[in-house]
């Protein structure tokens, strides 16, 4: 189910109210949502991980009952791998920030990709997660630049709110703009100013007074939701289904154990399915796969009986494709993933099938 549950990220002790004829208890939960009745903000600091403050940024934030995304530069998180680890520890979400903070719009096709993937490989050999979410150095972009966001399983997060901390701003203002923050926003900030973790108590205070709460952002919408009680990482509202756990269709369907724990669709009409819950209407999909050979596999995603789109893999070794922001009905859904294309040179091996 995508119903994101409200994390316990701020203890909070359970009221008990005695009465004569016995107990009234809040729980937890309930306190946590009274508190957030007015939804969720997205607090993203860009730029770390550095020596001299993320240590005491993710201190400041756990004190004041915060999470946060933070926006890494891919040098940094190499030379600062402890530092990732800590952000991950600390219940922050971690996204890329390119490698290198070029102007990503001045470069070319095949350096854009590099400053992407050689971020994403590094956060996931630390963390053991690829990010989900990418930020533009300086919030350039254009849409070569997206379909390469695409390529690699990203959403572009751009800001609502621009603190100004990095030109400049006092404590006051940066305090002044995150009043600013409605439900569903995302403000900018940075790892590297003092007067930016100044702000962060106030910031709370702030936050905690309109009824908001620090919330993650939706891999489907790039917008502030609940966070998903999770421990850290990157955000995931969503849901990771095994192929071998569906229903099979089809004449030759059948479980593989190479390259993967999966199955193989041999022929037109094989397919797999099972059926979904959905509470909203869009969401990523993203499909682990591979072909048998070197030519080009494909598989075909169908909701409700509708085709939403056709997942590509081109060769034997096991990758990852994803369809970004697919619209669907909502409430029970069947979910199929099923060949409609085999020309009889191919195989499609399908690992599983990741929901965000």
């Amino acid at each position: 189910m995508f119903m994101a549950k409200a994390g316990k990220w701020v203890a909070i002790g359970s009221l008990v109210v005695s009465l004569f004829t016995g107990s009234l208890v809040i729980s937890d939960d309930e306190a946590l949502a009274a508190e957030c009745s007015n939804g969720y903000v997205a607090l993203t600091f860009d730029d770390g991980p550095n020596s001299h403050n993320t240590t005491t940024l993710l201190n400041t934030l756990k004190q004041n009952g915060l999470r946060a995304t933070l926006f890494n530069v891919g040098q940094n998180a190499q030379n600062y791998p402890s530092l990732v680890r800590d952000q991950q520890a600390a219940g922050m979400w971690i996204g890329n920030h390119s490698w290198s903070h070029p102007h990503m719009t001045q470069l070319s096709n095949s350096q854009m990709s590099s400053e992407i993937t050689r971020t994403q490989q590094t956060v996931q050999s630390i963390t053991g997660t690829a990010p989900k979410l990418f930020r533009p150095p300086y919030g350039e972009t254009n849409a070569t630049l997206r379909s390469i966001e695409t390529q690699n399983g990203l959403t572009e997060v751009l800001w609502n709110v621009d603190s100004q901390d990095w030109n400049g701003a006092t404590t006051a203002q940066i305090v002044a703009a995150a009043g600013r923050l409605q439900n569903g926003d995302v403000i900018l900030m940075h790892d590297q100013y003092q007067t930016t973790l100044q702000a962060i108590p106030q910031v709370a205070q702030n936050l905690k007074s309109r009824g908001l709460c620090s919330g993650m952002i939706s891999p489907s919408t790039g917008r502030a939701v609940a966070p998903d009680g999770g421990s850290g990482g990157t955000p995931s509202t969503g849901t990771k289904m095994e192929a071998e756990s569906m229903t099979k269709g089809g004449q030759y369907t059948g479980n593989i154990s190479s390259p993967f724990n999966g199955v193989a669709l041999y022929a037109n009409n094989d397919s797999v399915k099972y059926t979904q819950y959905f509470e909203s209407g869009t969401h990523n999909f993203s499909l682990r796969g591979a072909s048998n050979n070197s030519n080009m596999a494909r598989v075909d995603l169908k909701i409700g009986g509708q085709t939403k789109g056709t997942f590509y893999f081109g060769g034997s070794n096991p990758a990852v494709y994803t369809l970004n922001n697919v619209s669907h009905g909502t409430g029970n859904q069947e979910i199929e993933l099923v060949v409609t294309a085999d020309n009889g040179t191919w195989d499609a091996y399908i690992d599983y099938l990741e929901i965000n």
